[in-house]
């Protein structure tokens, strides 16, 4: 096969990350977009010795799970990949690739993988959107001459594959209606403000980003603005003006930073209206969350994701429990009413403070948070167990890197009677599983967990258990 060749294909399968997969003459071909059963012509885009990527030219048989997706923005922005697949069939997919993934990287057979758990909301169900201020708008191919809106003023979401240009979002269907409405104001008054978007290419501007947080239990709003500096008079205009059309926003923050990267995080924060928080409920505990903490941002999902690491846990009331990654304590917090003593291990020191700020917000004393890193350094691990006992279960929940070999041989040195993964990268997670497994554990089920419907991101939660000494 060459680049620019034109192949006819059926596909079989849809990998980790939404891609379809086809073959042609036992050649591999990637495509997105596409789902299994679907016979498509494509062009190949690019070749690699073990497979090719290619892209739809034209459908010629299309899959039955197919709907309307209802967002304007849906193809461009790239976020909701899925948003024209059957919700159900959404669900059958995440758990066929989490199975196929575990058989394939980790060469495990015959483990239960039971049906994926959906999420209570499909639409609205976020709460916390990150937007970007951008001096490149993305022009749409169809847009009518004279443009409908400046070209070089947008607030949205960056197009796939372009740091530079941002896709101008007049509504997201991930958010609730409320922060569509805050979306709106503070687009127009950041335009009629007169100074600049930042340019990623010149690095100057003056607005940066825009990070809407709800609490879904509570009904509080944060709004977070990210601006180059802090101009106060400017700020207290827009709090007057976005306050007058959303008088429900508990909340209205400032964050400053200099840095040219791409994130909303502040280097300073300046409150311009209510608390520097907002307060969200999670299975009965209450959380305080700043304009930079980190919160699952799926609340009533992650109420059953959980739930579900409480259910794997096993608990009878007198365990000790190890939470690693534990960040702001929101797993170790769930589980302490059932624990005689949870131990959460952070390396973030910032989320470490905010762990133990919760405990004391729940009037939580059996908990005991530890800034450090065992994923590195095995003499912590035992500095920890010496001084907090030896773990009964321990919980994991690593980015999508998962764990450091290092983290793994810590892990098997602590020798818990009990694993709880939690994870969102099913590939990295098969790896590790398998290493665990080698160490003398058995990976008895798996529980896929939907947190982001419409997208191909997967959420995992899976119990292993140290084998019984013959």
């Amino acid at each position: 096969m060459k680049k620019g060749e034109i192949l006819d294909i059926r596909i079989e399968q849809v990998a980790f990350g939404s891609e379809g997969i086809g073959r042609v003459d036992g050649q591999v071909v990637f495509v997105p977009g596409v789902l299994p059963g679907e016979r498509v012509r494509v062009r190949v885009v690019q070749k690699r010795r073990d497979y090719v990527r290619a892209r739809v030219e034209e459908w010629l048989e299309t899959s039955p799970h197919r709907v309307q997706p209802p967002c304007a923005h849906f193809g461009v922005c790239g976020g909701c990949k899925w948003q024209d697949v059957d919700y159900s069939y959404q669900l059958e997919l995440k758990r066929d690739i989490i199975s196929e993934t575990l058989t394939r990287l980790g060469g495990f057979e015959g483990v239960p993988v039971h049906s994926t758990l959906p999420s209570p909301e499909i639409y609205g169900y976020r709460n916390k959107m990150e937007f970007s201020f951008s001096a490149q708008r993305w022009i749409l191919p169809d847009e009518p001459n004279p443009l409908p809106k400046p070209r070089n003023f947008a607030l949205g979401f960056h197009i796939p594959g372009r740091f530079d240009k941002v896709l101008d979002i007049d509504r997201c269907w991930l958010q609730p209606e409320p922060a569509n409405s805050v979306l709106t104001a503070v687009k127009t008054f950041a335009r009629e403000s007169g100074l600049p978007a930042w340019d990623t290419r010149t690095r100057e501007g003056f607005w940066r980003f825009l990070v809407i947080r709800e609490g879904k239990h509570t009904g509080q709003m944060m709004v977070n603005v990210v601006t180059y500096d802090h101009r106060k008079e400017l700020m207290q205009r827009l709090a007057e003006r976005i306050l007058g059309e959303n008088p429900d926003i508990t909340s209205l923050v400032n964050n400053v930073t200099t840095s040219p990267g791409g994130s909303a995080f502040g280097e300073q924060e300046f409150l311009i209206h209510g608390a520097p928080v907002i307060e969200e409920k999670l299975g009965g505990l209450v959380f305080e969350i700043s304009a930079n903490s980190f919160f699952q941002t799926n609340t009533l999902q992650a109420e059953r994701l959980y739930a579900k690491v409480l259910e794997f846990s096993r608990l009878t009331g007198g365990e000790v429990v190890y939470d690693l990654y534990s960040g702001t304590g929101t797993i170790s917090l769930f589980l302490a009413g059932r624990a005689g003593r949870v131990v959460g291990i952070e390396v973030v020191p910032s989320a470490i403070a905010d762990a133990k700020r919760n405990a004391r917000r729940n009037g939580i004393e059996n908990c005991h948070f530890v800034a450090g890193d065992i994923a590195k350094e095995m003499k912590q691990a035992r500095e920890i167990r010496s001084r907090h006992g030896r773990p009964d279960v321990v919980v994991v929940d690593p980015p999508r890197a998962g764990i450091h070999p290092r983290g793994i041989r810590g892990i098997l040195e602590l020798a818990p009677a009990r694993i709880v993964y939690v994870s969102c990268n099913p590939a990295t997670f098969a790896r590790d599983a398998r290493a665990l497994v080698e160490g003398g554990y058995a990976l008895r089920q798996v529980q896929p967990v939907d947190m982001f419907p419409h997208t191909s991101h997967i959420e995992l939660v899976a119990e292993l258990e140290r084998a019984k000494e013959s």
